[in-house]
């Protein structure tokens, strides 16, 4: 493979937002009162203790505006805002089209390590699918069961 010297900057929001109406706010609400009923009766104290500390997580979350993150790929690694994270950590990357947005997964070696999604512009998107090719190879990524429920749930 190739090696690219030059550096590719640019910016991006950190995760897609998505507008929630009233309902979706009654929906999360309701669920959150059933769950934690449940566990009064049970007596599942840490259940329910988890339970309303995952509402008010998802709540600040659904709330929060994404931030706008600097973003650099370079001979080093990715840059992401103050992060760099190098090449050599990772086995792959894909490519991901939501709606209208478009991102990169960086796929790690470790089996239980992390992966990393950046977002970018369509109009970077070739100089940066060929920055990252130029280090990893290129694999299809199929979202896994936490991306589906995300996605499901406009998280």
């Amino acid at each position: 493979m190739a090696k690219e010297s030059r550096s590719i900057s640019w910016q991006a929001e950190e995760y897609i937002a998505h507008d929630h109406n009233i309902g979706w706010y009654i929906c999360l609400f309701l669920i959150g009162g059933v769950l934690c009923v449940l566990s009064i009766i049970l007596k599942w104290w840490t259940f329910l203790i988890l339970i309303i500390l995952s509402v008010i997580a998802i709540l600040i979350y659904a709330l929060r505006p994404p931030r706008t993150i600097n973003y650099k790929l370079s001979p080093e690694g990715l840059t992401e805002g103050n992060t760099l994270h190098e090449y050599s950590k990772f086995r792959a990357f894909g490519i991901v089209k939501e709606d209208n947005h478009f991102s990169a997964v960086l796929i790690p070696k470790q089996r239980i390590g992390i992966s990393v999604r950046i977002y970018f512009p369509e109009s970077n998107g070739e100089a940066i699918v060929d920055a990252l090719g130029a280090r990893l190879p290129m694999e299809e990524v199929k979202p896994d069961f936490l991306d589906k429920i995300v996605k499901y749930l406009r998280i």
